[in-house]
């Protein structure tokens, strides 16, 4: 095991480390830097102290400088998306994660009677990560992100407190926040809805899980400020929500895990060990959400994600004019038709009772068109 000695040393080549990449990579101060570098290094020591797999491995320095490199980049990632885009993705990344597990006491769980206890369980779950922002880098009550860098590096805190794995009987582990998440969704009231507008005020009480106004204060300030978020975020966020939605509606639920544990950018072998699937099983899971993803993309949402995809009909599906111009050239009369028809924005009943056929025909007759420009976009990509 490492002596005390080489331990500081360690410590403070990754913070010299940490205070280079920061002053490189950021406009932030110099002391600024060194705050959050000296907190970074600080944190990694600790993890590395209070692990006995990393001590006995032998390779403490090794497992530091990984440790760093990955708080660093996650530091940076949330500092170039900058403070409103930085808080919107950090969102969009929780509520992903805890969709699934925050269900309205109805029997019709809907997307649009999930997302208000969605907001309110995150609103919830931020005072407690900042609380043990503060609690675990010593920092006092009154501590609140003043720049950038200072927030991204809560932003980047936020994301690693949330997954978190807690164990759990039986040799499992859990991510904290889904752990939080279902506490919270067991505690909702079966008859009373959730006052929104009461938990942005600050959810004021005095139970034990009542929060304190200055906490709230802080964390409302800094990452539920009312600004405009940007329409692409709020695009993301609701095609990540919706798509979940529509597997669960279609008991799908290990393909709903699966799309999950990929927005998390998780190696192979790491979602095959979270599911408890071997190798060949992730393959065909893999096949089997890619087939739902395209019917989802392609028929049930298509205008939503095309939207996103910035390939809708008003930019001709995403293809260049001379590609346009092919494919509407090879269609038949009756698909150029039903083209006209999309492009006027017509409904589905109404596009089928002109093409004189039912909506599943119709409905399938379009599929195989953005099929067809789909493929068009990806050969030519």
């Amino acid at each position: 095991m490492n002596s005390v000695g080489e331990i500081c040393q360690s410590v403070e080549s990754i913070f010299q480390f940490l205070l280079s990449e920061l002053k490189l990579s950021t406009s932030a101060s110099e002391q600024n830097c060194r705050s959050v570098a000296d907190r970074i290094s600080k944190e990694v020591d600790r993890i590395c102290t209070q692990s006995n797999r990393i001590q006995a491995s032998g390779e403490l320095e090794s497992w530091a400088l990984t440790l760093a490199k990955h708080r660093l980049q996650q530091c940076l990632h949330y500092y170039k998306l900058g403070s409103e885009r930085g808080r919107v993705d950090l969102a969009g990344t929780l509520s992903a994660v805890v969709y699934r597990y925050i269900t309205p006491p109805q029997a019709q769980s809907t997307y649009q009677a999930r997302l208000p206890l969605i907001e309110d369980f995150l609103q919830v779950f931020l005072i407690e990560s900042f609380k043990a922002f503060l609690r675990e880098n010593q920092l006092p009550e009154g501590y609140s992100p003043r720049t950038l860098l200072q927030l991204a590096e809560y932003l980047a805190f936020t994301e690693r407190y949330a997954k978190r794995r807690i164990p759990l009987p039986g040799h499992r582990t859990q991510q904290l926040i889904i752990l939080r998440a279902q506490t919270f969704s067991q505690q909702q009231p079966i008859e009373t809805p959730v006052d929104i507008e009461q938990a942005a005020e600050g959810l004021s009480g005095e139970s034990e899980n009542s929060w304190s106004a200055a906490s709230m204060q802080q964390v409302r300030e800094q990452m539920v400020a009312q600004e405009p978020e940007p329409a692409e975020d709020t695009l993301r966020q609701t095609i990540i929500a919706e798509l979940i939605a529509y597997l669960d509606d279609r008991k799908q639920p290990d393909c709903a895990d699966y799309f999950i544990l990929r927005l998390q950018d998780l190696p192979a072998h790491e979602i095959e060990a979270l599911m408890n699937i071997t190798s060949r099983e992730r393959d065909y899971l893999q096949q089997r959400f890619k087939y739902h993803l395209i019917r989802f993309a392609l028929s049930h949402r298509w205008e939503l994600v095309h939207q996103w995809l910035e390939a809708d009909l008003e930019k001709n599906l995403g293809l260049t004019l001379q590609e346009w111009q092919t494919f509407v050239e090879a269609l038949t009369p009756q698909q150029q038709k039903l083209l006209e028809l999309q492009q006027q924005k017509l409904s589905d009943t109404e596009i089928a009772q002109r093409l004189g056929c039912t909506i599943a025909q119709m409905q399938k007759q379009w599929f195989k068109l953005l099929e067809h420009a789909w493929e068009i976009r990806n050969y030519f990509s």
